[in-house]
């Protein structure tokens, strides 16, 4: 099957899928979050198709002790600079009813950089406090459990607000497995033209270590 159409294809499978959603428990959550943690890259996709760039991407768990849901801290960047990565995140993956997970998005006051490489760094993670966090409102993911398993979410509508390239809102689209993640985020103008962000589809980012 050819990238596109198969890229296609998720997507549309997926999407129908959230109306097959079944029930989440605490068990879920830490499921999902399992799932979640770990290296993953993008190389296959980026050698099949010219249209994608090779990114990794390292969820690693942090504040094991609170009892608000899972922690992560999340690291995005290209295969070229490793070291500067382009999208430093921290997730909060919590149930908040019977039928959905949510993992709310922060990003960091101040210079973001300053925790880069945090995934693999002790030291880097100890100083990652709280109050080092600006809630990025309207940009949480809403997740449903299908009945294959896996979760599948999204952001709400417009409400995430972003002024990357001259956009005034972006867009998340994901879809996890125990070893896959896609993700699909678009940006779009006040008339709601792309101007961001992949068109025939999302990232496929395959784990490659937990």
């Amino acid at each position: 099957m050819k990238l596109k159409l198969k890229l296609f294809v998720i997507f549309q499978i997926a999407f129908i899928a959230i109306y097959a959603q079944q029930k989440v428990t605490d068990n879920d959550v830490k499921n999902l979050s399992k799932w979640m943690t770990g290296a993953f890259d993008s190389k296959q996709q980026a050698r099949l198709d010219s249209n994608y760039f090779e990114i990794h991407l390292h969820m690693k768990q942090i504040w094991k002790k609170r009892d608000d849901g899972v922690w992560l801290y999340v690291e995005q960047a290209i295969v070229t600079a490793l070291d500067k990565p382009y999208r430093q995140r921290v997730y909060n993956v919590k149930k908040i009813n019977d039928s959905t997970i949510v993992s709310k998005v922060y990003t960091f006051y101040g210079n973001a950089n300053r925790f880069a490489g945090a995934w693999k760094n002790k030291k880097l993670i100890s100083k990652l406090t709280p109050d080092s966090l600006e809630d990025r409102k309207g940009c949480s993911i809403y997740l449903k459990k299908n009945d294959k398993g896996e979760f599948i979410g999204s952001t709400n509508k417009s409400d995430c607000e972003s002024n990357l390239r001259g956009a005034k809102y972006a867009t998340s689209r994901v879809v996890i497995k125990e070893d896959l993640l896609v993700s699909w985020d678009q940006g779009f103008d006040l008339d709601g033209k792309q101007v961001w962000g992949a068109t025939k589809g999302g990232y496929q980012f395959v784990k490659k270590s937990r």
